[in-house]
């Protein structure tokens, strides 16, 4: 787990990563020497197949059911050259912060690579970023299902390795819901009887679509490439840190194929009515069955980023203690009391702000368009560019980084007015419950 504890006189840890497992090490008792051992061998398991599902299960989630949407406001071209436009910037961004990592093996959490760059206040800034960005991501999957919070966090081990034994039944879960409701949109296209597609889809934005309206819609694109937030934490834990490169190439193709070909599926069969979560826009009756299937995306993408918030706190106040290992009693219920805290914050939000579109919509303004576009290009700017800048190689990278930055930017400013704007709308027209409420909250 980054730079590697030593010294753990009366349970206590300091780093001294110049001599890792030096003499110091007789200081330990037998329980404390056990709990190290035990604590290290758990967090350094993870290859890069599993980090492959890890990184699907945070990122192929509620981000797929939220871009057929995008399509009917953005029209069908300029949904699929956003969605694979996006696509290939969040790669490269990905393989950046990737670098990042090999350069730097003490970076735990993105909360470090802040402090790399811009000291104790970088640190401080990009921790709190981070923590909101997992809490409102969170928020996001219990809007999605109102589902009781104790289910949530009894399913959130600390270990991204467990966490990839369940992906394989959320990536399953999210790939069969939506090829219901791609299968049930496609049959009530062609029943003459059904008025689901009340107008045909378009290749261009319909008429008198708003920047308001455009902008959320490319928001909701970019929340579905949100995995580089994680990324740090999960290639900490992996034995072979540059094998990420795989993980990420396998995950980009993987989104990218899934989000374009289901979401103009979709649109084309529903058109401009279809809803977010496009399962909202099929029969009433086959719209329940998805949403059952989809279920398990909604505990383990969610619990997802629940752990990943929980080892940034939980690290951050056990720093310097076994506790951090999360394997003793105290380790396990301090765990298990942040995770409560954390959903409880992630519930609230979600109650806060109840419309679908507009949560991702903020999410994406506020925080993804610095983990996934414009850190990362600074990260390539400050760490880990080599040679003069004048080399041909600097110039195309640069120019890259350039773009990427001022994305990221136009995306926060943009975005967060967007977002802002089409929440107070629509608390004016009531067209949902109010917060706290049971009313509609999409």
């Amino acid at each position: 787990m980054g730079t590697q504890p030593s010294d753990i006189p009366n349970g206590k840890i300091t780093d001294n990563s110049t001599d890792p497992g030096g003499d110091i090490m007789g200081e330990m008792s037998d329980r404390e020497r056990n709990l190290y051992d035990e604590g290290m061998k758990k967090f350094s398991r993870l290859g890069w197949k599993r980090l492959t599902v890890v990184l699907i299960v945070e990122a192929i989630a509620l981000g797929t059911l939220s871009i057929p949407s995008s399509f009917a406001t953005l029209g069908m071209v300029a949904g699929i050259i956003c969605t694979v436009g996006i696509g290939l910037v969040a790669i490269y961004t990905s393989y950046v912060i990737g670098q990042v990592k090999l350069a730097y093996p003490e970076i735990t959490n993105y909360a470090d690579a802040g402090r790399l760059m811009g000291g104790r206040v970088g640190y401080e800034i990009v921790s709190v970023m981070l923590g909101l960005q997992l809490t409102f991501l969170t928020a996001s999957h219990c809007l999605t299902g109102t589902i009781a919070l104790q289910v949530v966090t009894q399913t959130v081990p600390p270990s991204f390795t467990e966490m990839a034994i369940l992906g394989y039944i959320d990536f399953g879960s999210i790939i069969i819901a939506i090829g219901i409701t791609i299968i049930a949109a496609g049959i009530e296209n062609n029943n003459a009887a059904t008025a689901v597609q009340s107008a045909a889809w378009s290749a261009w934005p319909p008429e008198g679509t708003s920047f308001t309206d455009a902008f959320i819609a490319v928001s909701n694109i970019i929340f579905a490439y949100s995995f580089a937030i994680c990324q740090f934490s999960f290639m900490d834990e992996m034995h072979t840190p540059k094998d990420y490169v795989k993980s990420i190439w396998a995950l980009g193709i993987t989104e990218i194929l899934i989000y374009t070909v289901s979401s103009a599926l979709i649109y084309s069969f529903i058109g401009a009515e279809v809803k977010g979560p496009a399962m909202l826009s099929i029969n009433e009756t086959v719209s329940r069955i998805a949403f059952g299937v989809a279920l398990p995306v909604i505990f383990i993408s969610g619990s997802i980023n629940t752990v990943v918030a929980g080892r940034l706190l939980h690290g951050r106040i056990f720093k310097n203690s076994t506790i951090r290992f999360i394997n003793s009693a105290a380790g396990w219920a301090t765990w298990l009391g942040i995770i409560t805290v954390i959903t409880i914050i992630a519930f609230v939000i979600a109650e806060v702000i109840p419309f679908f579109e507009d949560l991702l919509s903020l999410i994406s303004a506020l925080f993804i368009s610095g983990f996934t576009f414009y850190i990362p290009a600074l990260m390539w700017l400050i760490l880990i560019r080599k040679g003069s800048w004048t080399s041909p190689r600097n110039l195309a990278l640069g120019a890259l980084n350039l773009a990427v930055l001022v994305i990221g930017l136009v995306i926060l400013a943009g975005g967060t007015y967007a977002s802002i704007q089409d929440i107070l709308d629509n608390y004016k027209k009531g067209t949902v419950g109010s917060a706290f409420s049971c009313g509609k909250q999409y």
